[in-house]
């Protein structure tokens, strides 16, 4: 995932978590708020209650893969935020919670809209 596309600031973080909504299912929580930028970011959060540091790693790195994958619609900032067992799920499990989660904040492009950016 490209370094533009990720949410680094604390303020962003911040902004997120205050004013934006909210989804989440057994493994994850999703936070989305529109931003005024024409692409959409993402921002990962993963405690020490996934577990431990090779563990909360590699679930970052599932979480980005899967986000780079998404067809979303631009102008959002997203956040995932881990849940408390997550680190014990495989890949697809996490997609498909992923996937639910976007569905549910109706964050997916339209299929007119998919055709113009490819």
């Amino acid at each position: 995932m490209r370094k533009e596309r990720r949410l680094t600031r604390t303020q962003d973080f911040a902004a997120l978590r205050a004013h934006g909504r909210s989804r989440s299912d057994r493994l994850l929580a999703l936070v989305a708020r529109r931003n005024s930028l024409e692409m959409s970011r993402f921002g990962f959060s993963i405690s020490k209650r996934v577990g431990n540091a090779v563990v909360r790693n590699r679930m970052k790195r599932r979480l980005r893969e899967i986000a780079r994958g998404l067809r979303l619609q631009e102008g959002w900032d997203v956040l995932l935020i881990a849940r408390k067992g997550s680190g014990a799920a495989d890949f697809q499990a996490l997609e498909r919670s992923v996937r639910s989660l976007c569905e549910r904040a109706r964050l997916f492009a339209e299929p007119a809209e998919e055709a113009r950016h490819e």
